[in-house]
């Protein structure tokens, strides 16, 4: 078992299949099926179960995913370490969708003229899943919501994002909770923070809604919102990303549910210049934005 075999066997499981990967790894499908054949040789172990044409992981290849992901990421720190200093290689960011949308344009646009060298890659999801990509080494990092609850990663908290209910242009003030009693509330599935927070402000009101349809993209929700589906919570700052959305805007009535904090977290230990690189723009342009705005961004 070497590095590259570990890394074709990540690239199929990635890409879903032996075609897709061969065209990402430049190879030739029956190279791609030996070397995979060869390393279920080399281990006494079945890593996928063959369905037709199709590929299914099989439970050993899960429990091998996380070990290449752990050898193939310190390969990685390790060819970075033997260049110096210098921020480069692959480096995979995870996000919320709204961070993603409204704080991590510009930034990451300066971040890649500034890093050439650095293969940035961003995938958004809720923030429970995004830990656990986290800590699981299928993301080096991630923009979440705190807090988070775990010794095993490093912690950076970015900016302070004011919750707000999101309604139709005719809806009139909300002067209550209670109102969303009989509201459509559109949401994100499970493991997202602001979905757990509205929740939780809803509990502490005494409040169970009566109906909630799940969506998968705030482009989505503001969309279905304006069009007077349902209510929806959301962090202020995304409203300035979609203005294109006519829309009411309402406070929370408890502060402590309204303020969310976003933050990047990482393994312990496991940082590598690109991703200080990183740290370091963001921080930066949160204090730019701090300065303009006369207070926390």
């Amino acid at each position: 078992m070497d590095l590259d075999d570990l890394h074709i066997f990540r690239t199929v499981v990635r890409e879903g299949g032996v075609t897709r990967a061969a065209e990402r790894l430049h190879r030739v499908q029956s190279n791609v099926t030996t070397r995979v054949q060869q390393l279920e040789a080399a281990l006494g172990v079945v890593l996928f179960h063959r369905e037709g044409r199709r590929l299914v992981l099989a439970p050993a290849g899960h429990l091998l995913l996380g070990y290449a992901d752990r050898l193939l990421d310190l390969a990685e720190q390790a060819r970075a370490a033997m260049h110096g200093s210098e921020p480069r290689g692959r480096l995979r960011l995870g996000s919320m969708e709204s961070t993603a949308a409204a704080r991590l344009p510009g930034s990451l646009a300066r971040f890649h003229v500034a890093h050439p060298k650095v293969q940035l890659e961003l995938r958004t999801a809720p923030t429970a899943a995004l830990i656990a990509d986290v800590l699981d080494g299928r993301l080096d990092a991630a923009l979440v919501c705190a807090p988070v609850d775990t010794e095993r990663l490093d912690v950076l908290p970015l900016w302070q994002e004011e919750l707000v209910l999101i309604a139709p242009a005719t809806q009139g003030p909300m002067r209550s909770a209670r109102e969303l009693q009989t509201r459509t509330l559109l949401t994100f599935g499970a493991g997202c923070a602001y979905r757990l927070r509205l929740e939780s402000w809803l509990a502490a009101e005494g409040v169970t809604p009566e109906r909630i349809v799940e969506m998968g993209s705030y482009h989505a929700i503001l969309g279905c919102v304006a069009a007077g589906m349902g209510m929806a919570l959301v962090p202020r700052v995304l409203l300035s990303a979609d203005p294109q959305a006519v829309l009411s805007v309402h406070p929370l009535g408890r502060a402590d549910h309204a303020v969310a904090t976003t933050v990047l977290v990482h393994r312990r230990g496991a940082g590598m210049p690109a991703l200080q690189a990183l740290a370091d723009q963001l921080v930066a342009d949160t204090q730019v934005v701090a300065t303009v705005s006369g207070g926390t961004a």
